[in-house]
């Protein structure tokens, strides 16, 4: 994002409205955050993948949400003494937690089309 409104302060547009006297704070809103906002959607729902797969990654080491509340990783630890009676009780954890990730990449991935001039 921080290259991105580096590439933007070099534009024609935005020397433009510097020359005409805008303040800062107006070329800023007016010009760099419009075309700045695709890039800034698409990294967060990816990060919104990134930060499920660490929330469960760091419940089932037993570092992240305590054990009385409801977490996938807390869920697949404590499925795992039953793996081998049944095993579904790993499954549907473990399914939950890939799609729910694939879902947000996939989302990005399709805002990220959607949203960017330059691929058209």
């Amino acid at each position: 994002m921080r290259a991105e409104f580096l590439r933007l302060r070099e534009v024609d547009y935005v020397a433009a409205a510097r020359a005409l006297g805008a303040s800062p704070l107006r070329i800023t809103l007016r010009h760099m955050l419009p075309p700045a906002l695709a890039p800034i959607i698409v990294a967060a729902t990816l990060g919104v993948a990134d930060s499920v797969v660490i929330e469960a990654a760091l419940s089932f080491l037993g570092f992240g949400i305590s054990q009385p509340e409801a977490s996938l990783g807390n869920m697949l630890t404590e499925a795992q003494t039953y793996f081998f009676r049944n095993p579904w009780l790993v499954a549907w954890p473990g399914l939950v937690l890939i799609a729910l990730v694939m879902s947000a990449s996939f989302l990005g991935d399709g805002l990220r089309d959607a949203l960017d001039p330059r691929q058209r």
